[in-house]
């Protein structure tokens, strides 16, 4: 079935909204009232339909509006898009698999054909009709993943594994939670994570690393990572940090169901095959207070969350200012009643 994809905006008038049915399917992240770090991977498999597990690669309402904000993005910075040079393998093994997951999971916008090294790309919503060879640069108007990522939902960085450990050496980073690719470019595991509260602690990158180090070709992995934005913008870069930072104090009792947003990353890891790096897809999803609310175990449970978060948790992800307004506003949509286990809606 094709998708109704909407005109909307992320920034200056923040027309972005959720259909009743996009609510249905956003990937709550809380399986339970309360909230800690774990490595949280799970097998990357189809899930049920309705769901955004339903394809590898999530298409959905939002994916025209989210691609034009991604090419102002990149006008106004072109550095949000990196690859070293070494990554160029790298670069064609991400363009066919979002290709093939693209046609995969929605033929109706998508079309890959192709005729050994003579690949033809169709992508209907952005009107792109593209035939180029596989493997030469020369015949695509951008770099590998840059052409590909510009036509992809979502967040991309490619890992090299060596010398133990992986290291951040490509990316196109638009919409993402206060982390920089320019400033992350070329780093380690350990080093990009250093900022993380609590986790380090815990040895939850440790053991998420020794993981990533033995994820294996076709059997992808995935995990939940969650903030908070006020307004639903996609680009809370460092880098535009005068544009979102003030929002944090604008929020009030009258507008927090509006204003305040809920940010869900659903993370999913694939090692890819010619290159043995490992394709780092992080989907943006976004929904406000107002939302959540139509989804009554949603709105008993993300309260509770709230109240339980460990003060460096509260601190490092930038909630200080508004997490008791938006938990208060909340509480009158939770009547106590016991939270059934999962994410789903009941």
């Amino acid at each position: 079935m094709a998708i109704a994809f909407k005109q909307e905006t992320f920034r200056d008038d923040f027309s972005y909204r959720n259909s009743p049915e996009n609510i249905r399917r956003f990937p709550f992240p809380f399986d339970r009232d309360e909230y800690m770090y774990s490595v949280n991977m799970e097998p990357h498999v189809k899930g049920q339909k309705g769901t955004v597990f339903e394809s590898l690669i999530d298409v959905d309402e939002h994916y025209i509006a989210e691609m034009h904000d991604r090419a102002l993005v990149l006008r106004d910075d072109p550095l949000r898009y990196q690859a070293l040079p070494h990554m160029m393998t790298a670069q064609w093994d991400t363009l066919e698999l979002l290709m093939e997951e693209q046609a995969a999971g929605y033929p109706e916008h998508f079309t890959l054909i192709r005729n050994g090294d003579r690949w033809r790309w169709i992508n209907r919503p952005l009107g792109i009709d593209d035939t180029f060879t596989f493997g030469d640069t020369a015949t695509l108007p951008y770099e590998p993943l840059e052409y590909i990522t510009r036509q992809a939902q979502g967040d991309f960085c490619i890992v090299d594994q060596r010398d133990g450990n992986l290291w951040m050496d490509a990316g196109m980073v638009t919409t993402q939670a206060d982390w920089s690719l320019d400033f992350d470019i070329g780093m380690n595991f350990m080093e990009w994570h250093g900022p993380v509260p609590l986790a380090h602690q815990a040895g939850v990158f440790d053991r998420a690393l020794k993981f990533l180090l033995n994820l294996q070709q076709g059997k992808p992995t995935r995990r939940f990572n969650w903030t908070m934005t006020i307004n639903p913008r996609l680009d809370t870069s460092p880098e535009n940090y005068p544009k979102w930072g003030p929002d944090r104090a604008t929020v009030t009792p009258e507008n927090v169901g509006e204003k305040v947003h809920l940010r869900v990353e659903l993370q999913s890891l694939w090692r890819l095959p010619r290159s043995n790096a490992i394709l780092f897809v992080i989907r943006c999803y976004l929904m406000n207070m107002n939302e959540l609310v139509t989804v009554p175990k949603w709105a008993r449970r993300f309260p509770r969350v709230l109240r339980t978060l460990p003060p460096e948790l509260i601190d490092y992800k930038g909630l200080t200012r508004y997490r008791q307004t938006t938990i208060d506003w909340l509480s009158k949509y939770d009547d106590g009643a016991p939270t059934s286990p999962g994410t789903f809606p009941d």
